[in-house]
């Protein structure tokens, strides 16, 4: 498998995986992404600020997410904790993987590429948040060695946990 920029052609293999995770929140009640979001235009938006990836297995779409730098606006109050650092960061987003490739290290491998990406570019740490009953996620998250910080707002004022790790060069 490999991991490379998303292009504008590859949006409708996109959105069939994140409709999939879509429906996976549904389905379990949780509360995290909806109808309108994320939506292709998010993913054109992502795509314009170069921060969209995919990982194809074969040349078919088996997830997708995003890797931005910079500052975060709903990452700039944290509640009932505090961020780690406040150094420049990297920003993990809308990580959806096809239902049929889940379990088989995808999440590692998505983590793994983004740290590579921040050492390579003298960036001192990842932030990641997710909805308090998002489960794999979480596991995923605290297994690849994040510190739990805190409480962070949606741009719709739904609460998110918040996590961040350091980059060790």
């Amino acid at each position: 498998m490999i991991i490379q920029k998303t292009k504008y052609n590859n949006i409708e293999d996109v959105m069939k995986v994140i409709n999939q995770a879509k429906q996976y929140f549904i389905d379990e009640k949780i509360f995290q992404w909806c109808k309108e979001y994320p939506a292709e235009e998010h993913i054109k938006n992502d795509i314009d600020k170069d921060e969209s990836y995919i990982v194809l297995d074969n040349d078919k779409i088996v997830a997708t997410f995003v890797l931005s730098v910079g500052k975060d606006v709903c990452y700039e109050k944290i509640y009932d904790g505090k961020w780690i650092t406040d150094d420049i960061y990297a920003t993990i987003h809308r990580v959806a993987i096809h239902n049929d490739y889940k379990r088989k290290g995808i999440g590692n491998m998505i983590i793994k590429y983004s740290e590579d990406y921040c050492k390579n570019n003298n960036i001192n740490s990842i932030r990641i948040d997710t909805h308090r009953l998002n489960l794999p996620m979480t596991r995923l998250i605290e297994n690849n060695n994040f510190t739990y910080c805190g409480i962070i707002k949606t741009q719709n004022n739904d609460d998110r946990i918040a996590y961040e790790k350091i980059i060790e060069k």
